[in-house]
């Protein structure tokens, strides 16, 4: 089930020019943003936020057309997202945080490292690729990878309705144990991704990765990324594969595996996912 956020955290839709991002944040001290991927929202945060608030702020946006966040009719490259994340800093007067990403949050967090590279103090980088970064073009490849090009407005009307039964595809076949994912949470973002404009949204995160690839080598060319990262795999899913990858973008990276997990570590596996993020993020 979702958990909810620690006493504390307060809700704050933020104005950051074309869009306005649905925001949780509390605590004091260093701050920590975390950026969910698709499937997710900001609440996939629960946990981590309550074991971080004692001695961190915590900062845990929707993803622009995602969750709660605004539908703006373009800039879903990760790049522009990057750029939201900033502006969500600014707002909240964080100059500087630590950076927790999962699935398409590792991409706007890379992208969001790479321009900003004096506002990442460490990054937690979870289970999924860069667009046009190392094996990229193989991982297209795979099978599993179809729904990266699923969208467009036929696309639209087969889902519209059956937010669920699409949901659950991913949850179902990228896990290592569905039943961790819970009735109550598939429940909970699938109503999220029902609401108006938000699948829509979410198929322009993946139409974007043509234009993030091209970014991403442009970012990569100019040199790697110094701040630590610690680069996690779940065993049943990215593994190792996961650290290969961000050593081609950063020169300071820890590899962490967790056992017995898909690609949905905080459904699966909470704990071991959150003591390895705590005990890196300190």
């Amino acid at each position: 089930m979702i958990k909810p956020f620690p006493s504390g955290t307060r809700v704050e839709e933020i104005d950051t020019g074309d869009v306005t991002i649905h925001t949780r944040a509390g605590g004091a001290g260093p701050a920590v943003i975390m950026l969910h991927g698709f499937a997710d929202t900001g609440d996939m945060w629960a946990e981590l936020a309550t074991a971080l608030i004692g001695k961190h702020t915590v900062v845990a946006p929707d993803l622009r057309g995602m969750g709660l966040s605004s539908h703006p009719p373009a800039g879903y490259d990760k790049k522009t997202q990057a750029q939201d994340v900033a502006r969500v800093l600014d707002k909240l007067g964080i100059e500087k945080a630590d950076l927790v990403t999962h699935d398409i949050g590792n991409m706007v967090g890379y992208a969001f490292a790479a321009q900003f590279p004096a506002r990442v103090t460490r990054w937690v980088a979870m289970d999924a690729p860069l667009p046009g970064i190392g094996p990229w073009d193989e991982i297209l490849k795979s099978p599993m990878l179809w729904h990266f090009n699923f969208r467009g407005p036929d696309m639209e009307r087969l889902v519209a309705g059956r937010e669920r039964i699409y949901l659950d595809r991913f949850w179902n076949d990228l896990s290592a144990n569905p039943k961790a994912i819970d009735e109550a949470t598939r429940d909970h973002y699938a109503a999220l991704y029902a609401r108006p404009g938000n699948m829509h949204s979410a198929f322009e995160q993946f139409a974007a990765f043509a234009q993030d690839a091209i970014d991403n080598k442009a970012f990569a060319a100019k040199g790697k990324l110094a701040m630590p990262v610690l680069a996690i795999g779940a065993d049943k899913s990215f593994g190792t594969v996961q650290a290969d990858v961000l050593r081609i973008v950063a020169s300071d990276v820890t590899g962490q595996g967790i056992a017995d997990s898909g690609h949905w570590l905080m459904e699966e596996q909470p704990a071991a996912t959150v003591a390895a993020i705590t005990a890196f993020l300190g």
